[in-house]
């Protein structure tokens, strides 16, 4: 009997769906996968259910599809974002009270429901209760106090907070698609899940998920996370940028940043000229890279400079010592990886999922996938109770879909508008 779970990460522009078998606690193998177009979704906020439901559902008849899964899917772990996130952290004590002064399961669960009568806003619910650290009497950074003799144990505690109609809003739209809501799961902790090691995670290390609407934040050390947040600057916004700046259409501005675009221009390798294709009247012109990468760059210092600021302000960055971990699909752009390294002052890599979670899956081995792979493992501190198939499941090859030529356009009109919407553009900045 195979233990299967689906992981669904919901963003603003895809809805990525991964079927897997659970081999262990912390290893899957990944059976198939698939991605539908995000529809009635923004920032990681439902705003139109019945769009959100559909989009849900082709992801998941595409995993099923790729899977060879002939019974229905019918509970999923979704992944949950946007700027209505908060995280807190709090620190609360239980007294050991049994006869033999034994910490047992119980007195953690005391400690977990203790927390959760804390005071939140209305509007708010607790998401996540992790610890970062115990204490037993005197004995401070005890990772398991199971078992310890002790009168007090205290912990600290990483609590995270979502908006009450945000969540429901996703489960009505997962209901309304024909499944249920196995688990609710934070993005940032599912990604750091999927690409950080151990080694990483005890010397502590800063994962940055770059997606399409937003971009998640997560700080891990000593193997515990002690910062997480939502940021609302990600890569449509750099989109819409080039947009405005160059007066092209969406999809325009979307391949030129994908095909030509730089994070930086140090790390340009040759400023070409880029034809730029016109729109009604206007014919089309040329450009070179680095006048779309300053266009570029202008939005990606934004971000990893409010990044830096606030974990300065907090005083993590000095927990930082295994470097930058970049994921998610804004993080393909050239050049990320040398911005970030400039920006912090720390080394910074490219984060893929591990092979030890996809079983070595290669399709889904790429950093925008990261977070729907997290998403297997379930909530941090949680077993997850997957569903059991009383068929074996057969697996079967997946390709990629083949991605359509661009078609080759002359421009040859001259860069008077062009010239212009980029100094309105920069002077807006």
């Amino acid at each position: 009997m195979s233990k299967i779970i689906t992981g669904l990460d919901l963003g603003t522009t895809k809805v990525c769906a991964v079927i897997a078998e659970m081999i262990s606690d912390k290893q899957f193998r990944v059976l198939g996968y698939g991605v539908s177009p995000s529809e009635g979704l923004t920032k990681g906020i439902v705003i139109n259910i019945g769009k959100t439901a559909e989009s849900i559902r082709e992801a998941v008849q595409m995993a099923c599809a790729s899977a060879n899964i002939t019974e229905p899917i019918t509970s999923v772990n979704v992944g949950v974002a946007g700027e209505h996130i908060m995280s807190l952290r709090h620190r609360n004590f239980v007294t050991i009270v049994n006869e033999e002064h034994e910490i047992t399961k119980q007195d953690l669960e005391r400690l977990d429901e203790d927390v959760r009568r804390i005071r939140i806003p209305m509007d708010m619910q607790i998401l996540h209760v992790i610890p970062e650290e115990y204490v037993v009497d005197s004995n401070v950074n005890v990772q398991d106090p199971v078992g310890l003799v002790a009168s007090k144990l205290e912990a600290t505690n990483h609590v995270v907070l979502a908006s009450v109609p945000a969540i429901q809003n996703i489960k009505r739209a997962i209901e309304r698609a024909g499944f249920e809501v196995n688990d609710f799961i934070l993005q940032p902790l599912a990604s750091a899940a999927s690409i950080l090691d151990d080694n990483e995670k005890d010397l502590g290390v800063m994962m940055i998920d770059i997606g399409g609407g937003t971009t998640d934040l997560a700080i891990i050390h000593r193997r515990a996370i002690v910062h997480s947040k939502v940021v609302g600057i990600a890569g449509n916004q750099i989109t819409n940028d080039i947009r405005e700046a160059l007066g092209v259409v969406p999809e325009e501005a979307e391949f030129l940043k994908k095909e030509h675009g730089y994070a930086t221009e140090s790390a340009i390798i040759k400023n070409e000229e880029i034809m730029i294709k016109g729109v009604g009247a206007w014919g089309s012109s040329r450009i070179e890279t680095s006048l779309l990468t300053q266009i570029i760059n202008h939005r990606m210092r934004e971000l990893f400079s409010h990044v830096d600021n606030e974990i300065r302000s907090l005083g993590l960055k000095s927990k930082i010592r295994a470097g930058i971990i970049l994921t998610g699909g804004g993080s393909l752009l050239r050049g990320t990886c040398e911005l970030a390294e400039e920006i912090f002052g720390l080394p910074a890599r490219l984060g893929v999922p591990l092979e030890t979670v996809t079983g070595s899956y290669s399709p889904i081995e790429k950093p925008e996938y990261a977070t729907v792979i997290g998403l297997l493992g379930g909530s941090p501190g949680q077993k997850i109770q997957p569903k059991k198939l009383e068929s074996p499941v057969s697996v079967s090859e997946v390709k990629e879909p083949v991605k359509p030529e661009k078609e080759q356009v002359k421009r040859d009109n001259p860069l008077k508008e062009v010239w212009k919407n980029i100094s309105v553009f920069f002077k807006d900045l």
